[in-house]
């Protein structure tokens, strides 16, 4: 980077900070610091909501994701919008005139304080893990921009934001996604010109959506029902729909952003928002991804992009190996394009055919050379750093995809712009993670089990170490999930592990009435249980992860109901 993308950095991140902190206010009450007195109006809550969820992350693994496997990552949100239709009806309305703190104080209300407790804990397991890996996404960057080691970026990017959350509270965490989102947008809209830019004059925009077309990137859609495939049309309507359901609707990251709105209706708008455009914002992400396939058909990429690891093994006795495979590696990508500017010149359904043929097998050689390459990575290093794939790449480069051209191919200026967006928008949804960490820890254990009698001033304290010491756990998690492959996967799939238990509880607390606080809590270990052995056992590690949700929820509506029954059955009453 040249000193004029640092000072773009150094200035945007300055202002964010600095507005951010200015827009806080009553931050010396336990409702000001958690629910912004319940006073933010719903645009401003809706694109917090997005800005959370185009997060770093996003870009990163999101982009990676889909330079590698194309667009059938779209799948994945279509139950969306249904959810917040659902949601706006339903737990909306519900919640806010309860004037709970957290998604979990009802449960106490409705069952028992077990209940209550265990589900507020799940939690924040799900959410410190995800946390975790939304630390990882930046400092991936961090760590090919200066080359730096990941646990010094790591604490780099996760210690500052540790100290940001307990000084801005919720409304600042608000007010600074909204920017967020005007900027990442622009990033990409950026990213996306200067990919198409570098295509040669004679590939324009079409050409190149064709070209990707011939190896399936831009396949959207699969009507397959397999339970092993996480990216069909039926596990986002209906694995997603459960997924969504549950995050949005049980996770206290999403539900306190709803709580901080002005009214009832002012919170369903927010979700609203969502429904609306997060299909088509999250569209032009993949795109991004696909365009960065093309760019690298015609501008030859590094056999790995994970600089780092290629670096051990040429300064090792296998470096002679590592160049013959590039050689190899150069060979192929000089086929490779060769094929794809065949189907940019074929002027009949024949040769572009032929031309498509020649491109796939040219993009099957070029795999599996990076899988050679891959496996020397871990013969030299004496680790399995690089396991499986992610499409035609090596799962654990894909997170390095996006990263590498933004450094490498992007003019000076928008370099600094494309980083201080994506670390604007890590720290800020890292902020709100821990945020909700906090008053879920605060809320439900310490003030609920610990010391029930205390002050505001007391409780905001005990909030701020509780927000540093989510903020430790977050940066150890991190320093393991960069290794796991797309981190936009990564995170969806620690989620699955505990979303559909969680909704299942809820779905037991609002609909049976003879439900009670044994039947609710055994049908919540039973679902997490189960859940946990579909996802590791191997003869299910299999079925995709989406498919863990509705289980999660089947599980719990079974097992809970049926203990309901069998024990001793008591009169409740909805709270409404």
């Amino acid at each position: 980077m040249r000193a004029l993308d640092w000072l773009v950095v150094f200035a945007y991140l300055v202002w964010i900070v600095h507005d951010g902190l200015k827009r806080s206010k009553a931050t010396d009450e336990v409702e000001g610091y958690f629910l912004a007195n319940r006073s933010l109006p719903w645009w401003a809550v809706g694109l917090s909501v997005m800005a959370t969820q185009l997060s770093a992350i996003t870009l990163v693994g999101t982009t990676g994701q889909a330079y590698a496997d194309g667009m059938r990552f779209i799948q994945f949100y279509f139950g969306l919008p249904i959810a917040m239709v659902i949601l706006s009806v339903t737990l909306v309305p519900f919640f806010y005139r309860a004037r709970v703190f957290t998604a979990y104080e009802y449960l106490e209300q409705r069952f028992d304080l077990k209940t209550r407790t265990l589900a507020s804990i799940l939690f924040l397991c799900s959410r410190g893990l995800s946390c975790g890996v939304i630390v990882a996404a930046p400092a991936v960057i961090l760590s090919i921009v200066l080359g730096w080691n990941l646990t010094i970026t790591i604490l780099a990017i996760g210690l500052p934001t540790v100290v940001y959350t307990m000084l801005g509270g919720v409304q600042a965490v608000t007010w600074t996604d909204v920017k967020q989102m005007g900027v990442i947008v622009g990033g990409l809209i950026a990213a996306v010109a200067v990919l198409i830019i570098g295509l040669p004059h004679e590939v324009g925009v079409f050409d190149a959506l064709h070209i990707a077309g011939s190896v399936g990137r831009v396949n959207a859609i699969d009507f397959h029902f397999d339970w092993r495939q996480t990216y069909t049309f039926w596990s986002g309507l209906l694995g997603g729909l459960f997924l969504m359901l549950s995050y949005f609707g049980c996770d206290q990251s999403q539900v306190q952003r709803y709580l901080t709105a002005k009214s009832i209706d002012e919170g369903r708008h927010s979700l609203l928002m969502s429904a609306y455009f997060k299909i088509p914002l999250q569209m032009i992400v993949l795109l991004t991804g696909v365009f960065l396939f093309v760019f690298y058909l015609f501008n030859q990429p590094p056999l790995l992009f994970n600089t780092e690891h290629a670096k051990e093994v040429k300064e090792s006795a296998r470096a002679t190996d590592y160049e013959a495979l590039n050689a190899e590696f150069a060979q192929a990508f000089a086929r490779r394009r060769e094929a794809a500017s065949a189907i940019a010149a074929a002027t009949d359904d024949s040769a572009r055919a032929a031309a498509s043929d020649a491109l796939r097998t040219s993009n099957a050689a070029i795999k599996d050379i990076r899988m050679r390459a891959a496996t020397l990575v871990n013969e030299v290093t004496h680790d399995d750093k690089y396991k499986g794939t992610t499409g035609d790449t090596p799962a654990a480069d894909v997170n390095y995809v996006f990263p590498t051209f933004i450094v490498s191919r992007m003019p000076i200026g928008l370099v600094g712009l494309m980083i201080a967006a994506i670390f604007a928008a890590a720290m800020s949804s890292i902020a709100a993670e821990l945020n909700s960490l906090a008053t879920a820890t605060v809320i439900d254990v310490y003030r609920r089990l610990l010391k029930p009698q205390a002050s505001d001033a007391h409780y905001l304290t005990v909030s701020k170490f509780a927000t540093g010491a989510w903020g430790i756990v977050a940066c150890i998690v991190a320093s393991f999930a960069v290794g796991l492959g797309s981190l936009i996967e990564v995170v969806n799939r620690f989620g699955s592990i505990f979303y559909g238990s969680l909704l299942g509880v809820f779905i037991l607390a609002l609909t049976f009435r003879r439900a009670t606080g044994t039947g609710a809590f055994v049908g919540l270990l039973a679902g997490i249980a189960v859940v946990l052995v579909f996802a590791f056992h191997p003869a299910t590690r299999s079925v995709s992860y989406l498919w863990h949700n509705p289980l999660g929820v089947i599980v719990v509506l079974i097992v809970g109901g049926a203990v309901s029954l069998v024990s001793a059955p008591r009169a409740v009453e909805s709270v409404r």
